[in-house]
């Protein structure tokens, strides 16, 4: 079955497009409390998921192990660009993966969106489909937070000369060959700029989709929202 002719399941789900052939890279950092869910969540549409357990402290490596996905474990926290670098080499060795997804472990991300976004890279022939918090008005970042994300996608379209309504956007669907040629070196937050750059770099085409990012108590509890406008200043200022 072609990934555009994917049917609805007997019991009512949605229909699943590509879920034999794609791969979803989870990086995952101390996130106990909600990875177990997360993983069953999307294993219930994507079967293929394989978590890096970046160094966490707390029994998430184990807890996602319990919950269906495949764990690779780095020894310490060597940060999100490298745990991505590593999921995508793992999902390289399968003959048969088509694209990859990358996916929050935090629950932020919504499996509804990565399943259009997969639709549409088979529909519209793109290399890849990037999310973008700024096409629809579902998404509620706070102030600061939006004005980080604003002045990213300026300075990412200037430097990279792809035109982007959200540069920093961790939900993404590559396909394989952007895989195999786009190349990870930064290991920290700086990797999502690297990321579009290689993409103008390697003259990718590429798309965007609006997608719903949730900002949940849980997630701001950990102080990730503003947590995550400074990693991004600090990306765009020093990398």
């Amino acid at each position: 079955m072609s990934t555009s002719d994917a049917a609805p399941e007997e019991d009512g789900t949605p229909a699943s497009p590509g879920a034999d052939t794609t791969w979803f890279v989870v990086p995952l950092f101390n996130e106990a409390e909600v990875i177990g869910d997360v993983i069953r969540d999307l294993r219930t549409r994507y079967p293929l998921v394989v978590c890096v357990d970046d160094g966490s402290l707390d029994g998430s490596g184990r807890i996602a192990a319990e919950a269906g996905a495949a764990v690779v474990r780095h020894p310490y926290n060597m940060g999100q660009g490298a745990a991505l670098k590593t999921g995508i080499d793992y999902a390289l060795r399968d003959p048969r993966m088509q694209q990859i997804v990358t996916f929050d472990s935090d629950g932020q991300h919504q499996v509804d969106d990565a399943a259009a976004m997969i639709e549409k890279l088979h529909a519209e022939g793109v290399d890849i489909v990037l999310g973008s918090r700024f096409l629809d008005t579902r998404t509620k970042p706070g102030l600061l937070k939006r004005l980080v994300l604003r002045g990213a996608v300026w300075y990412t379209n200037l430097t990279s000369g792809v035109k982007l309504t959200d540069a920093h956007n961790g939900l993404r669907v590559l396909g394989r060959e952007a895989c195999e040629k786009i190349s990870i070196e930064q290991n920290r937050m700086a990797h999502a700029s690297e990321i579009v750059e290689e993409i103008g770099r390697h003259k990718f085409t590429v798309a965007e989709h609006p997608v719903h990012i949730l900002y949940t108590d849980y997630s701001r509890s950990k102080g990730q929202s503003a947590l995550n406008s400074v990693n991004i200043v600090i990306d765009m200022l020093f990398r």
